[in-house]
């Protein structure tokens, strides 16, 4: 049969081990009220990026408090709060190669008002308050991050079947 042919060849090939890292991706309370979340997942799997965690929750203060602790003490901080406790959040955490940046990219700038077309919060959103989503700003952040919002059994360590077609073989020695 085909399938097992295709299967046990791509085994063979023996490919190496690519190095890739996690990103943290939270739809914010007005993506989840507008519905977006679907077709902000769908921008990640269409870039090839590999799903490891999601969940939607309610964000509690402490929660929060710690997540956004370089603006805690910043007078627009209890809009944030409340802005973030308003509704469900949708958690991410997603795999690839380069997936932080990329991921920035995709995202766009905070501020809605000032980002292209074709990103997220370029195509969704017009307010810095309002923004729809959440990216990890660096790959000490996304560690930072996935560890106040997930626990490590709550994240799956699968193989994706597309992998070696999406990922350059030999991109772990550049």
């Amino acid at each position: 049969d085909f399938f097992f042919f295709y299967r046990s060849s791509i085994r063979r090939l023996s490919l190496p081990v690519r190095a890739t890292e996690h990103t943290l991706i939270a739809v914010k309370p007005d993506g989840v009220q507008r519905r977006l979340v679907g077709q902000i997942i769908h921008r990640f799997e269409q870039r090839g990026f590999k799903l490891v965690g999601l969940k939607m929750m309610q964000a509690s203060e402490d929660l929060l408090s710690e997540h956004y602790r370089e603006i805690v003490k910043k007078p627009f901080y209890p809009l944030v709060r409340a802005y973030m406790t308003a509704g469900p959040v949708i958690v991410m955490v997603w795999e690839g190669s380069n997936v932080v940046q990329s991921s920035r990219k995709m995202v766009g700038p905070t501020n809605g008002a000032e980002a292209q077309a074709g990103t997220i919060r370029g195509d969704f959103s017009f307010h810095v308050g309002r923004n729809v989503v959440h990216a990890s700003d660096s790959t000490e952040g996304a560690q930072r991050e996935i560890g106040l919002w997930f626990q490590e059994n709550e994240l799956l360590n699968w193989e994706s079947c597309d992998q070696d077609w999406t990922i350059e073989a030999n991109e772990d020695k550049q």
